[in-house]
């Protein structure tokens, strides 16, 4: 890492996670018997009757945006930001992540008089192609806050060797981020925090840039400031398909709230951890955290926060299973909630939770599910969307996806879930409705135009009498 002239911080934070990874490699279980359920949170509605909006404006007016953006979308194929994806039209132009990210900053901006700086924390390989996409809008400008923060870089590991992998065809490969918990560290060394503080800024507002849903809200700033709070969570509710995911508790002991990702739960626990009625809430990822709080906090750790580490298993190549084995060593941002005296967190419907992680998500984002307002707002009439399996060999890879879906998706409108099998090719104006199936049929397969897709496939032609 000194050899290829990483800054001190970054050392210090991989050498705290080596040490951890090797000395205490068995996982840190967060029992059951350990914790209390968190129960009880705070909804938005509720909030938002108790919130001056008048008055909002003013905690809105000190609250500062910072963006998530180090992830190339590997997951669908991409070589670059998954920001600079296309999601959806919007009055005939393509729109991607991030042209809607600065359409609602500069909406925000207009409509309330509020300067809501936006940072960006890109990673070594985002960074060029996100910056470039920002300079080069029309209508959003910002110079007195730095437009990003670049995350750190580690050594991926060879499990075999446990020394920094090796890997000539591709070198650049032999690094990886550190999880999105780098982001602490990042913002300690990056001086962002005292740049705003200088500036009067009290609160950063932080979110993936795949949540489009996570847009900048003065309701939940003022409720925020209300609260005293050093630290806020958005989450929201369970459903059967979340269980899987990190969820809030309440240590005992320490009486903080504490991030259970499913990692830390010990196999006896999984049943209990996994009960979305008796652990209701899982984790948005989406967090207000108070800037001299966040400052105290860093300084007292010298920037690197102890935060639960996380191991990431992978090959070297991601896209080729064949290559060497690795293991990142990762954190998550939301763990910090551990470290924070009354923390606290509120609970958000699905509208503020529309991530894109895979092809599946994407299929719905594009559909005609959602409607794009001219407040870059992605509408829906409930979010409770169909559960959609698109066949991994032909849909996970976006040239693939694109190349099969060559004129729009099909309508989800009436689907309660998508089914497709084998190599399917779609024409316009096609319906799913009900519990859609395609089966694979062996061989590469056309959907014509203006089908309807159900439960028994395509829809037959002819009448049955």
């Amino acid at each position: 890492m000194r050899e290829a002239h990483m800054s001190d911080v970054a050392v210090a934070q991989f050498k705290r996670l080596y040490e951890e990874w090797q000395h205490n490699d068995a996982s840190s279980w967060i029992r059951e018997n350990d914790v209390e359920p968190l129960q009880d949170v705070p909804s938005f509605h509720d909030v938002y009757k108790t919130i001056d909006h008048d008055q909002a404006v003013h905690a809105f007016a000190k609250t500062a945006f910072l963006k998530l953006n180090g992830g190339l979308g590997t997951s669908m194929g991409l070589d670059k930001a998954k920001s600079l994806l296309p999601v959806r039209r919007h009055k005939a132009r393509p729109m991607r992540f991030i042209d809607i990210i600065l359409g609602q900053v500069v909406t925000a901006r207009e409509r309330l008089n509020v300067p809501l700086p936006l940072t960006m924390m890109n990673s070594f390989r985002t960074s060029k192609d996100t910056i470039e996409a920002l300079t080069q809008s029309k209508n959003f400008h910002q110079e007195d806050v730095p437009l990003e923060i670049v995350q750190h870089q580690e050594p991926k590991i060879d499990l075999g060797t446990g020394k920094p992998v090796e890997f000539p065809d591709n070198p650049e490969l032999e690094w990886c981020p550190p999880g999105h918990g780098d982001l602490f560290s990042t913002i300690w060394e990056s001086g962002l925090l005292d740049i705003l503080a200088e500036k009067g800024f009290e609160y950063l507002f932080i979110s993936n840039s795949d949540n489009l849903g996570a847009r900048p809200s003065r309701t939940l700033a003022q409720y925020f400031e209300n609260t005293g709070a050093p630290f806020m969570v958005e989450v929201a509710n369970r459903t059967y398909a979340d269980r899987k995911g990190g969820h809030f508790v309440r240590d005992k002991k320490t009486g903080r709230l504490v991030l259970r990702e499913m990692t830390q739960v010990n196999p006896d626990d999984k049943e209990a951890a996994q009960d979305i009625e008796r652990h209701p809430y899982f984790n948005t990822n989406s967090i207000w955290v108070r800037i001299d709080a966040l400052k105290a906090m860093l300084e007292q750790y010298d920037g690197v926060l102890p935060l639960p580490i996380i191991r990431n298993y992978k090959t070297v190549d991601p896209t080729d299973p064949a290559t060497v084995k690795v293991v990142q060593l990762e954190t998550a941002m939301g763990a910090a909630i551990g470290l924070f005296d009354g923390a606290i967190c509120v609970q958000v419907d699905r509208m503020r939770f529309l991530p894109v992680k895979t092809t599946d998500d994407l299929f719905i984002m594009r559909s005609d599910r959602f409607h794009l307002t001219d407040s870059y707002e992605m509408e829906d009439g409930n979010y409770l969307f169909p559960s959609v399996k698109l066949d991994p060999r032909y849909y996970r890879n976006i040239e693939d996806f694109n190349d099969r879906f060559p004129y729009a998706i099909p309508s989800l409108a009436a689907a309660n879930s998508v089914t497709i099998d084998g190599d399917w090719t779609f024409g316009h104006d096609i319906v799913f409705y009900g519990d859609a199936v395609l089966k694979d049929q062996g061989k590469p397969s056309y959907v014509p135009n203006g089908e309807f897709v159900g439960p028994q496939g395509i829809e037959p032609d002819e009448w049955l009498w």
